[in-house]
């Protein structure tokens, strides 16, 4: 039987493949026992995003979970990442399972543990929950009424409590009185349904269900946002656009004229309206990918800063112990204060709206604020498919100091916390980074113009790959 090994954010696997219902019911049999080793009632709350067969490997969790002994609050309906971690906390579940595979390619699905903190399960208590999986466990097979009426299964309104959680936060009257315009991407993405609960007037794409997602990986990058920025430059009444992933935890945005923001300036965004505008502190926390221009703004902030590995549940560490601002990573997962240790794409967004609808600001001028503290930058991410052997070689090179330079670019430093991030000229930043969920090697590039960007990215990947 193979061995299950959770990444960077959950357990992920090709369905039908990798992951079957069998391997759930291996996994989801660990979770248990952890679980109950933890607590001898524990409870447990489960979901599923919007992907290929959520019913179906929630139905054989529920079932393990049951046999075991453990009450399971189930939502019937798709949910998102966020709404798992918010209800874990709300119902003082012990762990939060939702089954996801995230960002990934629509042949994916996956398994992410929460807890009743709010957030990811830490590195620790992962590793404790790999170490339990057994090589097979079969369990009787009962419908979810059955469990129902054995007092096993209560069905739960994960959205409605999240709604109404986001109700008592935001100023959303104040929202949609507004002449604000949005345009919202979920990304055929469990976001879906909530986003225009919460906006009901928002110009919507992709906001119906297609466990297919047309066949793009549902991650909210440029490169895979061409139709909302197509949208948004044609049709001219837009003041912000902003997308979210399969399961709504990372955010992807847009000025009204279809120009992308990255999570890197999302950031730096975040810090300054909760710092600056809300009067918040507490320490910034980001993984090793984000942009030094953070480290810049927090030290003129006088706010303190840690970098961590990849991986959120790294952030959410820190989190459960720490008084954190706002925690981030590049690929567009942020949490902040005021909210669960997680990352949640649409709580982003509307702490980004609400300040602009209140402030009577737009989405460029915030942007400019930042920049006159920090100064203009550009960022951008490839993710080069390579043969195994390849990309360990390109590693292996990093890590024996092989690239002094990149196309006559000399290297001044170089950091290697999670990956290679290598310090040019004039804080320009050339990171990388083999991914924990997906078979890729990572380039990342920081300059001062998009232009300069490209042109640093294209000298890389000829170096790496010559």
């Amino acid at each position: 039987m193979d061995k299950i090994k959770f990444g960077t954010d959950g357990w992920r696997g090709i369905i039908a493949k990798d992951f079957t219902v069998n391997n759930v019911k291996r996994v989801a049999k660990a979770t248990g026992d952890w679980a109950l080793q933890q607590d001898p009632k524990a409870k447990i709350l489960l979901g599923h995003d919007c992907r290929f067969a959520g019913d179906l490997f929630s139905q054989a969790a529920i079932n393990v979970f049951c046999k075991l002994g453990i009450k399971v609050f189930f939502d019937k309906h798709f949910v998102t990442t966020p709404m798992i971690s918010l209800g874990a906390q709300k119902l003082e579940c012990e762990i939060g399972v939702i089954i996801t595979a995230s960002h990934n390619p629509p042949s994916y699905n996956g398994y992410k543990l929460k807890t009743k903190h709010g957030g990811p399960l830490i590195q620790k208590y992962i590793s404790e929950v790999e170490s339990m999986i057994p090589d097979s466990y079969e369990t009787e097979y009962l419908t979810l009424q059955e469990w129902e009426q054995k007092g096993m299964l209560v069905f739960v309104d994960l959205e409605s409590m999240y709604y109404e959680h986001t109700a008592s936060y935001f100023d959303l009257e104040a929202i949609n009185d507004s002449e604000m315009v949005i345009a919202f991407d979920a990304m055929y993405g469990a976001g879906q349904n909530i986003f225009p609960r919460i906006i009901p007037h928002a110009d919507l794409l992709h906001c119906e269900h297609n466990p297919s997602f047309y066949g793009q990986a549902p991650e909210p990058i440029r490169k895979n946002l061409k139709e909302l920025e197509v949208y948004l430059k044609e049709m001219k009444h837009v003041d912000v656009g902003f997308a979210t992933d399969g399961d709504a935890d990372r955010i992807g945005l847009f000025d009204g004229k279809g120009k992308f923001v990255d999570a890197h300036h999302i950031i730096l965004l975040l810090v300054h309206i909760l710092h600056k505008y809300k009067g918040l502190s507490g320490k910034v926390v980001i993984a090793f990918s984000v942009s030094d221009k953070v480290k810049k703004l927090c030290d003129l902030y006088n706010l303190p800063y840690q970098v961590t590995q990849i991986g959120f549940k790294n952030i959410c560490e820190i989190m459960q112990r720490e008084n954190v601002l706002v925690g981030g990573e590049e690929s567009g997962g942020i949490a902040v204060a005021g909210h669960i240790p997680e990352r949640d794409g649409i709580w982003d967004g509307l702490v980004i709206i609400e300040h602009l609808v209140k402030h009577e600001q737009t989405l460029p001028e915030l942007i400019e604020e930042v920049y006159e503290l920090v100064g203009k930058f550009s960022y951008n991410r490839d993710d080069l498919h390579l043969k195994e052997e390849q990309k360990l070689q390109i590693v292996q090179n990093c890590k024996n100091g092989v690239y002094k330079d990149f196309g006559g670019i000399p290297v001044s430093k170089v950091e290697d916390t999670d990956g290679y991030k290598f310090h040019l000229v004039d804080e320009e930043t050339v990171m990388i980074r083999a991914s924990g969920t997906e078979p890729v090697l990572r380039i990342y590039v920081e300059a001062a113009t998009e232009d300069r960007v490209q042109i640093i990215l294209e000298t890389v990947k000829k170096t790496l790959l010559k």
